[in-house]
């Protein structure tokens, strides 16, 4: 798994099939967008966890390594084009509106949505082509799904 992450991440010569860089870049932007407030805390870890499960339908096991291999990745890599790059080209438009969601529950995870966060959220918009409109209705799909109050977040 580490091995398809780096090769994604830092353009190796190991050939990656094309359906095994989605949840890896998926993993490894949802990670960047937990750590950007400093902290990685557990219920951050556990959304990301019940997300990537959820979407890629992929055994407890996987998942943990997706997110092991993620933090590696994340801590390795400063820039977002190459995971979105890969997410853009391998998702439809829907996909990347539901990625957007999943995103924002990641960023509202802990409780707090810090400056950073939400700049990660609106760059990684634009480079998914996802319009603001959109990007706002999967915030509000995301509050109702961890039952926030919109006025509350």
């Amino acid at each position: 798994m580490i091995d398809k992450i780096k090769a994604m991440m830092f353009k190796s010569n190991e050939p990656v099939p094309p359906e095994d860089k989605i949840p890896a870049a998926a993993a490894a932007l949802l990670i960047e967008s937990a750590v950007l407030d400093g902290e990685f805390d557990a219920a951050e870890r556990e959304t990301i966890a019940a997300l990537l499960g959820e979407r890629f339908e992929l055994p407890a096991a996987d998942v943990a390594a997706l997110i092991e291999e993620g933090e590696a990745a994340v801590e390795q890599s400063v820039e977002l084009y190459s995971i979105t790059r890969v997410l853009k080209d391998g998702l439809d438009h829907d996909q990347r509106l539901a990625l957007m969601e999943m995103l924002w529950q990641v960023v509202y995870a802990d409780g707090v949505v810090h400056d950073y966060e939400a700049n990660l959220v609106r760059r990684v918009a634009g480079l998914l082509h996802v319009p603001d409109k959109e990007v706002g209705l999967a915030r509000k799909n995301a509050l109702q799904r961890l039952d926030i109050a919109p006025g509350a977040a």
